[in-house]
């Protein structure tokens, strides 16, 4: 890096008036905020003058001692930048959205009798798919309307390949056979034609085309169809009554509404497919100070239709503070799409229950977070932290944990706590491979050498606490460790479990040599640092049993005469996984290149005995 001054004014007057991404960066080499603009010269000009701002990016532009930009070939190139980098930065000045999983879809497969099932992933593979649903509920509920209605298979193609007499599912009414031959396969791929045209919308004619095949039917005395067919129209008849199914133009609409109180702003996303209300789902953007709802609504849209589909109408609260910026997601999806702010009619109900949805959950989230951040206090002032309210928000808890079975599969877990609550998303897992079985000093050496070191040749964040679970033994591994790589020891705590494991019998020991603490069973710091540490224990523990099991399934194929690892991986890869080859038939065994009838036959003994 130059020492020569950075001239933030000399650098402005060199900035040409074209879209691109603009970076602010403080004394550290931090990014604070980044962000997209059409005339990069115009926009990075603003931050600079006298005008007024919120105190947040005022507050940001006093920390700025460096800029950089990226110049784009568009304002649609430059908003796809803007996103990447707020994601893999995080800075703390813009506004951002939690990333969560891709959205659920429902599938309708493309086997030549297909099945309903609930689908997670690029919808680029063969078959159907509808969505995206806000959440897993919502497509299992469709999922079970269908099956009322339709009567349509769930089961995997391996099991459907392989029944020999209906299934539960049938007895109870919700599949009608097809694995069996009890449907006809022309009237199971009308159900399957009818169930799409459901899912699209198109109830009026699923209901008509229903009516007039159950007509026929009774006239030509074909009597016990007939029931078959008044009975599914009469199910569809209920289901549609339950749904309320909203007479609209077809269009698949979006309706996101903007609340904020007590500091907290909820974005609430509802989704509405083929004229159903699919529900909805909140979300709670962090570094909100000061912003406007409107603003807030645009990092929303910007971040979250990069990943997930465009619809055709987005209902918003409120007006976008750029309108261009659907034209903009428009461009990048390749579809169109338009923003309405003053809806009518049953969008007008669409936005308003959002509204009032939005509010619910802001008022729920701010009672939780109270008593969350409550707890990360208590917790700061028993440790001598910083209680400063944006460095317990800020405070990242890392705790670590080892685990095996008489030392097969040891695996290390570490779990992170941070914003006063458990971020999954950030859990890692690491395989502990080259040391002496059961050794769990040199599990525990293992796991913090690589996660610490990379905190220290500057790759990756520091936490303000890491736990360990364990007592003086572990902790001086870590402390060790820490030593070595030159980090602050000050940061260690082990957590020694009590007798039993009980909650409240623990003790803390410290690495930088204050006495150990025994909290006690009431300490609301206590029940923080014992439920960190009790994740950290389920999240090893689960980890560890899958890759055991894992192991033992491979080694129960490779045990099998005439299996070795090229096999064994054409099985897997054709079955799905183990289960898949263990249901396969002696057919569908044979069937994979490479094994023979015999060699099929055996694998079929040896797994289902």
């Amino acid at each position: 890096m130059s020492d020569t001054p950075f001239d933030i004014k000399d650098f402005l007057s060199r900035l040409p008036h074209l879209p691109g991404v603009y970076r602010h960066i403080d004394a550290a080499g931090e990014v604070l905020y980044v962000g997209k603009a059409r005339d990069l010269k115009k926009r990075v000009s603003s931050y600079f003058q006298k005008t007024s701002s919120s105190p947040r990016i005022a507050h940001m532009v006093a920390r700025v001692v460096r800029l950089e930009v990226t110049v784009t070939r568009s304002e649609a190139e430059a908003l796809i930048l803007e996103n990447n980098l707020i994601k893999s930065l995080r800075p703390r000045y813009n506004i951002l959205f939690r990333d969560d999983k891709s959205y659920p879809y429902l599938q309708i497969t493309a086997h030549a009798t297909p099945r309903i099932a609930y689908y997670r992933g690029s919808t680029s593979r063969p078959g159907q798919f509808f969505g995206p649903y806000p959440n897993a509920w919502a497509v299992r509920e469709t999922i079970q309307i269908l099956q009322k209605v339709f009567r349509l298979r769930t089961c995997e193609d391996t099991v459907f390949a392989n029944r020999s007499r209906p299934c539960l599912l049938f007895q109870i009414g919700r599949c009608s056979g097809p694995c069996v031959g009890e449907i006809d396969p022309e009237d199971y791929a009308r159900d399957v034609d009818r169930a799409s045209r459901f899912l699209n919308g198109q109830t009026r004619e699923v209901m008509g085309d229903i009516e007039t095949r159950m007509l026929q039917a009774s006239t030509e005395l074909r009597f016990e169809e007939a029931a078959a067919l008044r009975d599914q129209m009469g199910a569809l008849s209920r289901v549609l009554h339950q749904q309320t199914m909203e007479e609209t133009d077809g269009e698949d609409t979006d309706v996101i509404a903007v609340a904020s109180a007590g500091g907290k702003v909820c974005v609430n996303l509802a989704m509405v497919r083929g004229g159903r209300h699919l529900g909805d789902k909140p979300f709670f953007p962090t570094h909100t100070d000061g912003d406007q709802p409107a603003d807030v609504l645009a990092a929303f849209m910007a971040q979250h239709y990069l990943d997930s589909a465009l619809p055709s109408v987005v209902v918003c609260s409120h007006a976008l503070p750029d309108p261009a910026l659907i034209d903009l997601l428009a461009e990048h999806a390749g579809t169109r799409s338009r923003v309405l702010t003053r809806p009518q009619g049953v969008r007008r109900a669409w936005l308003d229950q959002a509204l009032s949805n939005a509010e619910l959950a802001l008022t729920r989230a701010l009672s939780e977070s109270g008593a969350r951040a409550a707890r990360t206090l208590a917790l700061a002032e028993t440790l001598e932290l910083d209680v400063d309210e944006a460095a317990l928000d800020a405070l990242r808890i890392e705790c670590f944990d080892i685990s095996h079975t008489a030392g097969e599969a040891t695996q290390a877990s570490c779990v992170i706590y941070e914003h006063h609550d458990m971020q999954p998303s950030l859990y890692r897992r690491y395989n502990i491979a080259g040391i002496t079985p059961g050794d769990d000093y040199a599990a525990m050496r293992q796991v913090l050498t690589r996660r610490f070191g990379r905190v220290a040749d500057g790759e990756a964040v520091m936490p303000g606490l890491v736990l360990i679970d364990g007592g003086k033994g572990q902790v001086e591994i870590a402390r060790q460790v820490f030593a070595e790589l030159g980090l602050d020891i000050g940061t260690l705590v082990g957590v020694a479990k009590g007798e039993g494991r009980k909650v409240g019998l623990e003790t803390l020991i410290f690495a930088d040599g204050r006495p150990p603490r025994a909290l006690g069973g009431e300490s609301a710091a206590l029940m923080l640092i014992a439920q960190i540490r009790d994740e950290a224990h389920r999240f090893a523990i689960t980890g560890m049993r899958a890759r055991r099991a894992k192991a033992r399934n491979v080694s129960r194929l490779e045990e099998i005469e005439g299996i070795g690892a090229r096999r064994r991986q054409r099985l897997l890869t054709r079955f799905g996984g183990f289960s898949g080859v263990a249901s396969a038939s002696v057919a569908d065994l044979a069937s994979v290149d490479g094994i023979s009838d015999e060699l099929a036959q055996r694998i079929h003994d040896a797994l289902r005995g």
